[in-house]
């Protein structure tokens, strides 16, 4: 049996969510994207907005009117069961939460065709802590974008051993054909490749300078110096937006929850999310 994915439902379009329904549109997919309200697709619009300029300038192919009609054909709605009833495949993108996870799961798994994959861009957790929700373990797996997905273009896909390695390799090939370098994991790690290795670093950068050994510049500049790297992992944090490493530390053991708090006060708290508002632990100009 072969297995056609050609209608594409991204459900959250954050930073992340956007980029993955641009990303997927612009190579030829027909993509709804999903959120909870008219205020969230408002922003969302913004974002598409935003990527159609960025692709014009940044993406071969994209001129010539290609990347506004890429914006224009990606369809917004806030209701779940229009955004899903001819899906091939869902990609969720939404925050951080298991408890979150769990009631997006349930009520899709009701919406959705029984032929619909799920797929979700979870950054930290493993498929088997979601898979349950979803009504169908088989057809659920975890396809996982790095920031600014144009650019730095990874997908890694991961199972649980209920996949069903048809639907699997069906990813696999979406993946490729969206213009991604699928990466293969052969056993469920949380983090897959990418976080296993960066979030550590991560951490590591906000533990020196939430315990006042170095200020964030400093960090970044002993990376860069050091390393030979474009960005250090404070420049990586405010591409990455401080919410969704807030929302890991802050459901993790007794030292991340305190990075979370001082990441909480220090920056969320008074607006500084990251480059998407302008500020985090660096400014940006509009």
């Amino acid at each position: 049996m072969t297995i056609e994915i050609r209608r594409v439902m991204v459900l959250g379009t954050g930073v992340l969510g956007s980029q993955i329904a641009f990303q997927s549109a612009f190579h030829g997919f027909d993509v709804t994207a999903y959120d909870i309200s008219d205020e969230a697709l408002a922003g969302a619009r913004d974002r598409i907005a935003k990527l159609a300029a960025t692709y014009r300038d940044e993406v071969p192919g994209a001129g010539d009117g290609k990347a506004e009609q890429t914006e224009a054909g990606i369809v917004l709605t806030a209701d779940l069961a229009a955004a899903v009833q001819d899906a091939d495949l869902v990609i969720e993108a939404v925050p951080e939460v298991l408890a979150i996870k769990e009631q997006t799961y349930r009520q899709l798994g009701k919406l959705a065709p029984e032929r619909t994959i799920f797929a979700t861009n979870s950054s930290t957790l493993l498929p088997s802590d979601i898979k349950d929700f979803t009504g169908r373990p088989d057809k659920f797996l975890a396809l996982h974008f790095a920031n600014l997905v144009w650019k730095f273009n990874t997908a890694e896909v991961m199972g649980t051993p209920d996949t069903d390695p048809q639907v699997y390799q069906a990813v696999v090939d979406f993946a490729a054909a969206i213009g991604m370098v699928p990466i293969e994991l052969h056993r469920e790690k949380a983090g897959y490749v990418l976080n296993s290795l960066l979030v550590p670093l991560l951490n590591a950068a906000m533990a020196l300078s939430a315990g006042g050994y170095a200020e964030p510049e400093a960090v970044d500049k002993t990376w860069r110096i050091g390393t030979g790297a474009p960005v250090g992992p404070f420049q990586m944090l405010d591409i990455i937006g401080l919410t969704t490493p807030y929302n890991i530390l802050a459901n993790g053991d007794e030292d991340a929850q305190r990075l979370a708090a001082w990441l909480k006060t220090t920056y969320l708290d008074k607006g500084k999310l990251g480059i998407a508002t302008g500020e985090g632990f660096y400014r940006y100009s509009a």
